[in-house]
């Protein structure tokens, strides 16, 4: 069909085994400036639809020997349901033009017709034609408008995220410059608990969340006096309580946000030092009362605190480390970690030694 707006562009197929009707009728669209072609067969019509003639407007008789006019407009329209049809009938059959109206015709013309009826019937298809054209031509608009605009939104998004990301990476890294290695331990802790996520097979949207998420564990020690916190000796249990209460600090610093990594974060704030078997802190939670998120930080902090050096002791071997977590030393038992996350740990060991390298 065309898109061109002048009405000698448009095409029309005339079916009609009535030679005489045929061949006037298409002389006359000839002379109004329609392209026109002509078949005295319902049947050989149809043949040339399937093969990909594509007409702008049919006019079909609706007595034929082959099929009547009815038949012929439903078939028509299981091919091209958008065609205008158009039926001719006899005064006779004015009951048959108003069923084929019903069926889906566009309009009909009685017979004997009269030019002026055909140019009318013909006009208000052309007009029909355009505002379907103009419907799709704004269909197709408005699909890539809303396309550009959502990817303008997702970029938006994506560049919010980011930044929020890259915020909340410099507050957290500014206060583990306090206690840690230049803040490489958030990144490694990033990574651990990615390696320990994806081994148990978590969402992609659980990775995502707890990467992000578990920078924020010791956010806490924001609260934590220098005095105790840079002690370059053991603390006294009085100190070590005060050192405890950083679990409390985080999770009220994070709590009651509605994003999702801010929610994971204050789970894992408040639980990362929960243990398996009940030992841990600062409520001595047991076995799964310990968020997954907490389980699998304990794991990962405890092999990167025994890696890293302190005042009070020597930075451990991957063996060394890998051993003391899965076998226990006394201070440190594979009681304390879920056997899942454990396990995880296990399959993954190498990853760990890698990562610690890369960000030492």
């Amino acid at each position: 069909m065309t898109n061109d707006n002048t009405i000698s562009r448009l095409s029309v197929l005339v079916v009609d085994d009535d030679q005489f009707v045929l061949d006037s009728l298409s002389t006359l669209l000839e002379i109004l400036g329609y392209n026109t072609t002509k078949y005295d067969s319902a049947i050989a019509a149809l043949a040339a639809l399937k093969h990909e003639y594509v007409p702008d407007i049919i006019i079909t008789d609706y007595k034929m020997p082959e099929m009547d006019g009815i038949e012929f407009l439903g078939r028509v329209h299981n091919i091209y349901p958008e065609i205008p049809v158009i039926v001719m009938t006899a005064y006779a059959e004015v009951d048959v033009a108003i069923d084929a109206l019903k069926k889906g015709a566009f309009d009909f013309i009685i017979k004997p017709y009269k030019s002026e009826q055909i140019t009318q019937a013909l006009d208000k298809a052309t007009k029909h034609i355009r505002y379907i054209e103009l419907e799709k031509d704004y269909k197709i608009l408005l699909e890539k408008t809303v396309k550009e605009r959502t990817a303008e939104l997702l970029v938006a998004l994506e560049e919010l995220k980011q930044a929020n990301i890259e915020i909340v990476h410099r507050l957290v890294k500014a206060s583990e410059y306090r206690d840690e290695d230049t803040g490489e331990h958030i990144k490694r802790m990033s990574f651990y608990t990615k390696a320990i996520a994806e081994e148990l097979g978590e969402s992609k949207d659980f990775v995502e969340t707890i990467m992000f998420a578990s920078t924020m564990h010791d956010i806490g020690k924001v609260g934590i006096s220098d005095t105790i916190l840079l002690k370059a000796g053991r603390l006294t249990p009085e100190e070590f309580e005060i050192i405890k209460s950083h679990t409390i600090i985080g999770a009220e610093i994070l709590k009651d946000s509605k994003l999702p990594f801010l929610e994971m974060a204050e789970k894992i704030a408040l639980t990362h030092h929960e243990r398996w078997d009940g030992t841990g802190y600062p409520r001595c939670l047991k076995g799964e009362d310990i968020p997954l998120e907490g389980r699998i930080l304990i794991i990962c902090d405890q092999y990167d605190a025994l890696r890293s050096k302190r005042p009070y002791k020597r930075p451990l071997t991957h063996e060394e480390v890998f051993k003391i977590i899965t076998e226990g030393d006394g201070r440190t038992l594979p009681e304390h970690f879920d056997p899942d996350v454990l396990n995880a740990f296990e399959k993954c060991e190498q990853l760990f030694n890698d990562i610690y390298n890369r960000h030492s």
